[in-house]
């Protein structure tokens, strides 16, 4: 969540670091903070509680500035939101650090470096990286060698930069599991969470291999632990500014947004994962207390995030064995409810304003809800304040009305939660792992969906003339069958319908005939037997039948379409079939001459009942 910028020039640098912090607003934070190093002079340090704007105060009217600098924006994790826990973190005043990520071993490391006589001031655990480095500095004589020894000792998922009193004419950054890239210069070099912090002062990155650490002076760029090419084998030149309103060579915003889906959730799992298993304080702090004590769960949400919470439902049942609920917003705020001992509220919004939503986290209050926790998009919003936890997605603006890439980040933040609550519920340390790997595998799955656009084109034209469609599901993929029938009638205006497949001969099979198109999500699993069946009944009807499915067993034949959607994991499945359902009603859509971005009646977010 947290943000990174470092410098190491032959200018003042104070203004390029608060830029840099400003253009990281969008992550979320909670706290900001700069520390600057010059040649003679002790390591400087300002940090504020708020706003980046409160910080820029604050560093005007103390007049500090230096060459050499790092800066950082705060989503609590360990500690709460105070001066005092905000970065840069410390080791008197020789050592500054900033930090992005968990070390899950800073409690370990924290009790040895108190026998070695250090004091700390924070709850966080990166003043443990800040006594460490200084420690291992003294070791080594070197700054690079002695930070690179302190990392290693590290266990989580982290980016780190660091400065030191003692070496004033460089700053050393590290990652593992969270992003950082080098930016070049002349006569300067910088480090920084993403290239849009630093995209005023250059276009020219090198991209940080996973485990890899760098050092930067103003004129050169040291390398260690990753591929060590030659620097210049590593840059990559941006042509143009990251604008979030430019479509880019989309059409629309929406396939711009469909496309951004592998990064988008590979975003939002960076920094949360380590190599086996699910960082837990991603969540907020005391979250490992609220997870401990959660004996049930109740979702609320509206619209498409009311689907994502039915698709959890089915995970968090299945792997952590709690009850959960899941409702519509507008409907739990309207009546009374029953709340067992020990349930976690959870809201879900990407905008985190929808009135409905926020009305019922608001009336949760009031009842005996042993804490809630938001999952949200925009990091400064209200759900986000007024809940006691809260996970961001990291999807970033979604312009079109109709959500895609928030809706797969939701489910990833989802899979999070649901891993997390299944620690706490017998979950074995062996299905963790596999769970993690699979959840890792989750983006490069999404890129070989997008494989089947033009595939889905073709196919798009059978619907331009039908009033009417059917998507059918089973288990997880009910819900996804649920958000395939919203996603076409939101933008195309087709009437269509998502079931429950075993729902058919209930009432639905009544409307099949052969100007009926029938679109069933069919991977393969435990439940693909009785889902061919249902899809028989359906054949014999005359219905016209398209079958997404990565499951052998189905063939094309007069009446049947099958689309093969590439294997994935059982687990991440719901995600992956989503892309299809996306551009299908993307593609029906523009052959329908529709406003595929402002469709007609609808808002991105619903602040009103």
């Amino acid at each position: 969540m947290c943000g990174i910028v470092g410098a190491a020039a032959r200018r003042q640098v104070g203004r390029i670091l608060l830029e840099g912090l400003q253009r990281l607003e969008y992550r979320g934070y909670d706290s900001a903070g700069m520390a600057f190093a010059d040649s003679g002079q002790p390591a400087t340090r300002i940090r504020r509680v708020g706003k980046v704007a409160e910080l820029g105060g604050a560093f005007a009217e103390a007049a500090l500035d230096g060459t050499y600098g790092i800066a950082h924006t705060r989503w609590a994790t360990h500690g709460k939101p105070t001066e005092n826990n905000a970065h840069p973190q410390s080791s008197g005043d020789v050592v500054n650090i900033v930090h992005n990520g968990i070390i899950e071993n800073h409690e370990v490391l924290r009790e040895r470096l108190r026998e070695g006589g250090y004091v700390f001031s924070s709850e966080t655990d990166t003043e443990v990286i800040a006594h460490l480095v200084h420690q291992e500095v003294l070791a080594k004589d070197e700054l690079f060698a002695g930070f690179a020894a302190a990392i290693a000792q590290l266990e989580g998922a982290y980016a780190v930069a660091c400065i030191h009193a003692d070496y004033p004419d460089r700053v050393v950054a590290a990652r593992k599991g969270s992003p950082l890239v080098v930016g070049l210069g002349i006569g300067e070099n910088f480090v920084a969470s993403d290239t849009h912090a630093i995209r005023p002062v250059t276009d020219r990155f090198i991209y940080l291999d996973e485990g890899e650490l760098v050092e930067i002076t103003p004129d050169e760029v040291r390398l260690k632990g990753g591929r060590e090419n030659d620097v210049s084998e590593r840059t990559v030149t941006l042509e143009t500014q990251l604008d979030v309103s430019n479509k880019g060579n989309y059409r629309h915003f929406m396939m711009k947004e469909i496309h951004e889906q592998p990064q988008t959730v590979a975003a939002t799992l960076q920094g949360r994962l380590s190599a086996t298993h699910v960082l837990e304080h991603a969540f907020g702090v005391g979250a490992a207390d609220v997870f401990e004590r959660t004996r049930a769960v109740q979702i609320v949400a509206c619209g498409s995030s009311y689907y994502t919470s039915m698709v959890a439902k089915y995970w968090i049942e299945k792997y952590a064995g709690l009850p959960v609920d899941v409702e519509i917003a507008s409907e739990f705020r309207y009546r009374k409810v029953a709340v067992p001992e020990g349930t976690l509220f959870v809201s879900i919004s990407q905008s985190g304003e929808t009135a409905d939503t926020l009305a019922a986290l608001r009336d949760a209050k009031h009842e005996n809800y042993l804490a809630s926790l938001c999952l949200c998009n925009v990091p400064g919003s209200s759900l986000v304040r007024e809940s006691d936890l809260s996970l961001m997605i990291q999807a970033g603006p979604e312009i079109c009305v109709a959500s895609t890439k928030a809706f797969t980040t939701q489910l990833a933040d989802l899979l999070l939660l649901t891993i997390v609550l299944g620690r706490y519920n017998g979950l074995s340390d062996k299905d963790e792992a596999r769970m993690v790997a699979s959840l890792k595998s989750a983006p490069d799955k999404i890129e070989a969906a997008l494989a089947l656009d033009s595939t889905i084109e073709r196919l798009s034209e059978r619907f331009v003339d039908k009033q009417h469609a059917l998507f059918l599901g089973r288990g997880d993929h009910y819900p996804i069958a649920l958000e395939g029938a919203l996603k076409l009638k939101e933008i195309s205006y087709i009437h269509a319908e998502g079931y429950a497949s075993g729902e058919l001969k209930h009432g639905p099979l009544a409307l099949v005939d052969e100007q009926m198109p029938v679109v069933a999500v069919a991977p393969h699993g435990v439940l693909l037997e009785k889902l061919k069946s249902n899809l028989q009944e359906v054949r014999a009807r005359g219905g016209q039948l398209i079958v997404f499915t990565s499951a052998t067993g189905f063939k094309d034949e007069p009446g049947t379409t099958v689309i093969e959607v590439p294997a994935c994991d059982e687990l991440i499945s719901p995600l992956v079939y989503t892309i299809p359902m996306q551009l299908l009603a993307y593609y029906v859509a523009v052959l329908k001459g529709t406003d595929v971005d402002q469709p007609r009646n609808l808002a991105k977010s619903v602040t009103v009942e």
